[in-house]
């Protein structure tokens, strides 16, 4: 049977591990064809100093079904994302989907005020979530754009009208998902004319890589970690976030959702595609319902 996105081209920048790598993953399910990058590679790790590397990603992305190419870059380098974009077009002639998942931040000063906060370390933290997307967006969208349809896709953490409300993390965190959010409402309006869509779209509380790390669990057996912070129950796999991609990818009618600020738990609703479980978990209506309502942790309802 034909996939739904044979012969589609996207590029999935920061795809190696975590929300990047299970949008890349899906995309490669439907029949696409997926460009995985990041700075991470079988020989050199990056400064966040993980295992995960983007060849795994491609491969993952074929054994789904797509075919997955790696391509090292720095997304903080022009003349990298430039040469990037040139290859997409010399090998493709296209580019359809265009995903800003470019992150990279080696750790999270939690509660730290703008006065408290390592301000080295704080502005480094601005120019992986900034800079990268900005870069990667000047460079892929004028591709993008040589056929009418195209979708880019800013991934944040946090819907707008969360976030508009709500302090996250640290200083430096809160204005780096603020300025995503905006990111993905300024490109709806300059994409518009020109027949392309632009959304913001954030995953809920995603087992990651370095989530399951953080509780010493695995996917496996991630439940194990309900033991220790009930809430958990919540979470989903990167996998979610991806189907959610896959599906606006789908849409004949994803214009409907330019400059709208998405959420996996909401497009599932929409769209009907689950978590690998079978679930929907809808997080940040479980965020705001019941985990900062201070109530007992109960997923039913939820996903």
């Amino acid at each position: 049977m034909t996939k739904p996105l044979t012969g589609k081209i996207a590029l999935v920048a920061g795809a190696t591990r975590g929300a990047g790598r299970g949008i890349a993953v899906e995309l490669g399910a439907a029949g696409a064809t997926v460009y995985v990058t990041g700075r991470s590679t079988r020989s050199q790790r990056s400064e966040m100093n993980r295992a995960e590397t983007i060849e795994e990603t491609a491969a993952l992305v074929d054994a789904a079904g797509g075919r997955g190419i790696a391509v090292k870059v720095d997304h903080l380098v022009p003349e990298q994302v430039r040469a990037l974009v040139e290859r997409i077009e010399r090998e493709q002639g296209a580019l359809h989907i265009l995903v800003n998942d470019i992150w990279g931040a080696t750790r999270m000063e939690w509660n730290k005020t703008v006065w408290e906060s390592d301000l080295t370390y704080g502005l480094h933290q601005l120019r992986l979530a900034i800079d990268t997307h900005a870069i990667t967006s000047h460079f892929a969208i004028p591709l993008l754009l040589k056929q009418k349809g195209g979708l880019v896709v800013e991934v944040t953490d946090g819907t707008a009208e969360y976030n508009a409300t709500n302090y996250r993390v640290s200083f430096f965190y809160d204005l780096a998902k603020a300025a995503v959010g905006r990111m993905g409402f300024s490109l709806a309006r300059e994409l518009k004319p020109h027949g392309a869509t632009a959304v913001l779209l954030t995953p809920g509380w995603l087992r990651s890589e370095a989530m399951l790390d953080v509780y010493g669990v695995t996917e496996s057996n991630w439940q194990d970690a309900i033991k220790r912070q009930p809430h958990f129950a919540i979470t989903e796999t990167p996998h979610f976030v991806g189907r959610a991609v896959a599906a606006l990818a789908q849409d004949a009618d994803v214009a409907r959702w330019n400059g709208q600020s998405l959420s996996s738990g909401q497009l599932a609703q929409v769209y009907g595609f689950t978590d690998l479980d079978g679930s929907r978990p809808d997080a940040w209506r479980y965020l705001v319902e019941v985990q900062d309502a201070g109530k007992p942790a109960d997923v039913t309802g939820y996903r």
